[in-house]
């Protein structure tokens, strides 16, 4: 009997990377019976395992392992806020010969490795011990095209972009699809850097990289991003659009254990039985992510306008979310009490659950990706305030391409977040209500039989599994000599 296919993923040390990956796993464990093996760093590995519910895990998917590398940084660094970046810089130094020591010492050779887009050491790595590598971009497919022409922008003069300057309106003119949509303003938060800075050359040789993958997997799905995906197609010779990824998961498990389960995050489930005694549409939710922090001044900025507005709202304030946060004695006593008539706050939401749920009328977003792509699944406008890598990107992709949200882009004033709170969950913006169904519909069609997602993971397993096929009579025709 031959051992099944052996896939190991690697995601870059961060939620937003980590959860798609994981559940990427899950499918593949699932739907094609491989053996898989999940690399974390080591921070992130045992907040994962600390959070999951391993014994229902492990019978749900038997065959995967979890397994680690250090990430080069010590436990007390914040990997969070503008710190992120280090991690750029330590696992391609750090991580890179601790992950080929650890496939080497795995007991079956690798079918395949699925790298994430920014970890492409370990297309090094692949290349070097002769193993087929897929990389996968957590981005959108609109983002990932436009870090493929970094080093054109900075030809054309248009890196870098210059906070602030009366030109951040002007339109990009040298990407290919996005001629008619793009500002200054709205390329991702790294073309602010100087041409030569290690952070914005980390990226465009991450880019350099994934294009000795074989082929690239992104979160999305075909009907959202059709022009994008043919471009990039021109890159890849395969390109397996697959999501969203939550939504097709929980399709395919019902009721499966592992929903949620991705967190790095302690989910506080209380707020489900408040927005249970809200009616339908009528609360906004809010959250900023995993990563990004906000001044003291721009987290009162931001109350004021949901108070203000008069809208009941969920919010979820980790406990690292303010920067220069001094304790509930610096918030004014009109927020606090006004909350308690209209607000729940908790430290971190199950939000999959919390943006499903017939309550949500809005969500006020960091604009990350996989927050975006839960929002158009769950058919919920968005109010975008974007601050990092590709959430620029998304929040302009979200207010023109898509039409289903409005973007808050460089502002952060109460008036102004109280006027589109109100826009949104009043229904005043008849286009952004009618799309926001539409793309909805879209999505839930591509995760089922038929569906161009449900597709796409059929055909990625078919494939790794011919890889395998392949890979076993090689092995066997060399046996024979």
């Amino acid at each position: 009997m031959d051992i099944a296919p052996h896939v190991v993923l690697l995601p870059f040390p961060a939620q937003g990377h980590i959860k798609p990956m994981l559940i990427l796993a899950q499918l593949l464990c699932h739907g094609g019976s491989f053996n898989i093996t999940f690399v974390n760093t080591e921070y992130n590995h045992h907040r994962l395992l600390k959070l999951i519910d391993q014994p229902a895990f492990s019978r749900l998917f038997p065959t995967l392992q979890f397994m680690s590398i250090p990430d080069g940084l010590s436990p007390e660094h914040p990997r969070a806020g503008p710190s992120v970046v280090d991690l750029f810089f330590s696992t391609s130094s750090v991580s890179k010969p601790e992950f080929r020591n650890l496939i080497v010492s795995l007991s079956q050779e690798p079918t395949c490795i699925i790298a994430d887009g920014i970890m492409s050491f370990a297309v090094d790595v692949a290349d070097e011990l002769g193993i087929p590598v897929i990389t996968f971009r957590t981005y959108s497919a609109t983002c990932t095209w436009i870090y493929f022409h970094l080093q054109k922008l900075i030809q054309n003069g248009e890196i870098p972009v210059l906070q602030g300057n009366e030109d951040m309106d002007t339109q990009i003119s040298c990407i290919p699809g996005l001629e008619n949509v793009l500002r200054r303003r709205d390329l991702p938060s790294i073309c602010k850097l100087e041409a030569d800075s290690p952070i914005l050359q980390f990226y465009i040789t991450q880019a350099s990289k994934m294009t000795r993958a074989s082929a690239l997997i992104l979160n999305t799905f075909q009907e959202l991003e059709t022009p994008m995906i043919t471009h990039l197609q021109s890159i890849f010779p395969t390109v397996y659009t697959s999501g969203p990824l939550h939504s097709l998961l929980n399709s395919i498990i019902v009721d499966s254990p592992s929903k949620n389960s991705s967190s790095l995050i302690e989910m506080d489930e209380s707020c489900i039985k408040w927005l249970d005694a809200q009616h339908p549409k009528s609360v906004l939710y809010v959250s900023f992510g995993s990563v990004i922090v906000l001044s003291h001044d721009q987290f009162l900025e931001f109350w004021y306008g949901l108070v203000n507005s008069g809208k009941p709202f969920l919010w979820a304030i980790r406990p690292d979310l303010i920067v220069d946060y001094n304790g509930p004695n610096n918030i004014p006593e009109e927020l606090k009490w006004a909350s308690k008539e209209m607000g729940c706050i908790v430290s971190w939401a199950p939000q999959e659950d919390v943006l499903a749920h017939q309550s949500i009328g809005g969500f006020l977003t960091h604009s990350g990706w996989n927050s975006t792509l839960e929002s158009i699944y769950s058919g919920v406008p968005m109010i975008c305030w974007p601050m990092i890598a590709d959430q620029q990107v998304n929040s302009r992709c979200v207010s023109e391409m898509w039409k289903v949200g409005l973007d808050l882009k460089d502002t952060c004033d109460r008036s102004t977040v109280e006027k589109l709170v109100r826009d949104v969950m009043e229904n005043k913006v008849e286009e952004v209500m009618a799309s926001t169904v539409k793309n909805a519909r879209l999505a839930h069609d591509s995760i089922h039989e038929g569906g161009s997602s449900h597709g796409n993971i059929k055909k990625l397993v078919q494939d790794i599994i011919s890889i395998h096929s392949r890979k076993i009579a090689v092995n066997k025709e060399i046996m024979s000599f």
